[in-house]
């Protein structure tokens, strides 16, 4: 029963949400806007809209186009000079979760100077506060507009790791914002803030305030992906989808992921163009099975394929079957790792990468040895 549970966020939910971003009490006068360096915020309109509503506010502001796929240390650094140059008070991350990731590493390294990477790997300390950050997501995917973390990619040493920064102040989850996101990125992104709520469920710090979290998550995931990714106008799908990645982000607060993300940080950081979710997807039926194989948790594999909507589950095998028939439905079932560079014998080398970089493994209902993971790794190659 025990748990610990810190909610510092003013959640903002529902369709529409942004359009009440200049009646809320914002953190300053002046702001960073951080976007991708694709197209996708000023496409979508998502970026005219937030500035009018920042101008509305009487706040003034710049953009940094400046995060990847995954952020990385460049990226970061180079956001928190930005940020100094304009000298704001305030970062409003507007995108996906590695916006927001970044906006917190920016947000950090701005008042704390030095490198993201010295607070990773260095050892180094925040001593001052970051600056605040009002997350807008425009995805639903990775729940960090009500988490601590930002996952960072080091393109020099090959590594890609989380940093415990500051939740955002402000976090406004509209699903309106969400409807141009193309069908493979809604699965990539669907699949990953399942994911989060799966492992949490079978986490070894499950509890009985992350199970209710991560239950109602993966119910509405087996309610509306299919839907979502089939018709992304669906505003009812979109909107089940955006509460699903906001419980399964909080779930991660209070249980923690386990080593899937690991695994699968090691696969992007040596490819950053692997999108998180397809890595994702591609080991998990190999990464779940291990543990129905050894019956690590049967009843609660059971209790997932039910909240999927396999009402006569009895077995944990039946969630497998279902997790497969999902991945058939949304069209990523072919995902393949040689499709990103990855080769047969890379198994060793993935498990290595994964050992030393992510502490998710604690996290794991049985321990995994470095024979299993190399051997999830072979089972999800193709």
């Amino acid at each position: 029963m025990g748990f610990r549970m810190y909610c510092p966020t003013r959640l903002e939910f529902g369709i529409g949400k942004l359009n009440e971003l200049h009646t809320l009490q914002l953190p300053g006068k002046k702001a960073l806007i951080v976007t991708s360096n694709g197209k996708s915020a000023k496409a979508s309109g998502a970026l005219d809209r937030t500035e009018a509503e920042l101008k509305q506010a009487g706040v003034s502001f710049g953009l940094y186009s400046g995060i990847g796929a995954n952020p990385t240390v460049d990226a970061i650094n180079d956001g928190a000079k930005v940020a100094n140059d304009l000298e704001a008070d305030f970062i409003v991350a507007l995108g996906g979760g590695s916006v927001i990731d970044g906006s917190k590493g920016i947000a950090a390294v701005a008042t704390n100077c030095g490198s993201i990477w010295d607070y990773i790997r260095g050892g180094k300390k925040l001593t001052k506060e970051p600056l605040p950050v009002v997350a807008i997501t425009t995805t639903a995917g990775t729940g960090s507009e009500v988490d601590p973390w930002c996952v960072t990619s080091n393109t020099e040493t090959q590594e890609k790791m989380g940093f415990t920064g500051r939740h955002p102040v402000i976090a406004i989850v509209d699903a309106e914002l969400m409807k141009t996101v193309p069908p493979k990125f809604t699965a990539y992104q669907g699949f990953d803030a399942m994911f989060h709520s799966i492992e949490c469920y079978i986490s070894n710090k499950h509890n009985q305030m992350s199970d209710m979290y991560c239950l109602t998550a993966i119910s509405n995931c087996g309610k509306y992906l299919i839907r979502a990714v089939k018709n992304g106008g669906d505003m009812e799908a979109r909107d089940g989808m955006a509460f699903a990645n906001t419980l399964s982000g909080v779930a991660m607060t209070l249980a923690g992921n386990t080593s899937q993300h690991g695994i699968e940080h090691a696969l992007s950081a040596f490819n950053h163009n692997l999108p998180h979710g397809a890595g994702l997807i591609m080991i998990s039926k190999a990464y779940f099975s291990h543990y129905v194989e050894v019956h690590a948790c049967d009843q609660r594999f059971i209790d997932m394929a039910k909240a999927l909507g396999v009402e006569n589950a009895s077995k944990a095998k039946d969630f497998i079957d279902k997790l497969v028939d999902l991945q058939k439905e949304c069209g990523v079932s072919d995902l393949k790792l040689s499709d990103y560079g990855f080769k047969k014998d890379d198994a060793k080398a993935v498990c290595e990468k994964a050992r030393s970089t992510s502490g998710n493994f604690k996290n794991d209902p049985v321990a995994l040895s470095d024979a299993d993971i190399e051997e999830i790794y072979t089972k999800s190659y193709r």
